[in-house]
């Protein structure tokens, strides 16, 4: 609210100070330009954060150093109207080159700051875990820490999807843009992205490149990925078989809450699933079809398919 009234006071009151006390609409428009450098100026130090402001300092020192290095040379070569150029305009070269190594180093300090925190706390993220969107819920949950870097490949891929003219792709491409806005405002998690695109002839070698310069795990829930990221010695994490490890283990004896969905073969039986599409027999759940029911199981099958529960009715929950 503070930066607000701060904002409009001098993109406001600036001016009509210039005009009250000049009357010059000259004045005026000067004064809101002048205004608008300074919200710009104030939104823009704001937003720095402290490393990328030192970056910024020392690029600006190395302008300096830049400019004393050419004003040397200058006089080492001892040319007469090359020397009597750089000594008539030598403030204005050392404020360019001050001012344009400055904005070198701040564009380019998240890439400094990624290169110097290289380590298995980074994880770069693929195009396959955006569009799935579960590491939103790792993240959020504070499971998932440290630093997710984005390659401006992946963007790109996101950007080309979103704006496909296949409907499938166009909302594939629109949620991976969606997770990573999201993923950006989790307070206390840090998502950066890097402009470096990594050696490969598709996408998934890039990203196995970019990962392997940073010494950082590949988040995914892409098959090949996995494959590529393996086949180059780094960490995987792989959501799928997160979820797959995560599964319940049902012994006899569980006791859990299911929603009975249907009658089955036999009388009194009510048929639930889990979440991994196993089948679940309900001793006396045929009553409670439509509703949550709570089940003890008491006998595991084992077929082709997969497992299948039987269970008998312990208690219910309408």
């Amino acid at each position: 609210m503070l930066f607000w009234l701060f904002r409009c006071s001098a993109l406001l009151g600036l001016p009509l100070l210039a005009y009250v006390f000049s009357g010059n609409l000259y004045s005026v428009m000067l004064t809101f330009i002048l205004a608008l450098v300074l919200v710009a100026t104030e939104y823009f130090v704001r937003t720095l954060k402290f490393m990328s402001v030192l970056i910024g300092i020392f690029g600006a020192l190395i302008g300096y150093g830049i400019f004393f290095l050419g004003q040397y040379l200058v006089e080492q070569m001892a040319l007469p109207e090359i020397a009597s150029f750089w000594n008539s305009n030598s403030s204005t070269i050392s404020a360019v080159l001050t001012m344009l190594c400055a904005c070198i180093a701040l564009v380019r300090a998240p890439e400094i700051m990624g290169i110097k925190r290289k380590g298995r706390h980074i994880k770069v993220v693929d195009v396959s875990s955006l569009i799935d969107g579960r590491i939103y819920d790792l993240c959020e949950s504070g499971f998932l820490t440290g630093e997710l870097l984005v390659s401006k490949l992946i963007e790109k891929e996101l950007s080309a999807m979103a704006n496909s003219k296949d409907v499938s792709e166009k909302a594939r491409g629109r949620r991976g843009q969606e997770i990573l806005r999201k993923l950006r405002e989790i307070r206390g998690l840090r998502v950066s992205t890097t402009s470096r695109e990594g050696k490969g002839n598709n996408l998934q070698q890039k990203i196995v490149s970019l990962a392997t310069h940073y010494k950082a795990a590949i988040i995914t829930v892409d098959f090949n990925m996995n494959k590529e990221g393996t086949i180059a010695n780094l960490p995987v994490l792989n959501i799928v078989d997160l979820t797959r490890s995560l599964k319940p283990v049902f012994l006899p004896g569980t006791k859990t809450t299911l929603f009975v969905m249907k009658e089955g073969k036999e009388k009194d039986q009510g048929i639930a699933y889990l979440d991994d599409g196993s089948m679940v027999v309900i001793e006396g759940g045929r009553k409670f079809i439509g509703k949550r029911a709570e089940v003890e199981v008491y006998s595991i099958l084992q077929t082709s398919a997969g497992k299948m529960f039987f269970t008998r009715i312990c208690s219910n929950e309408e």
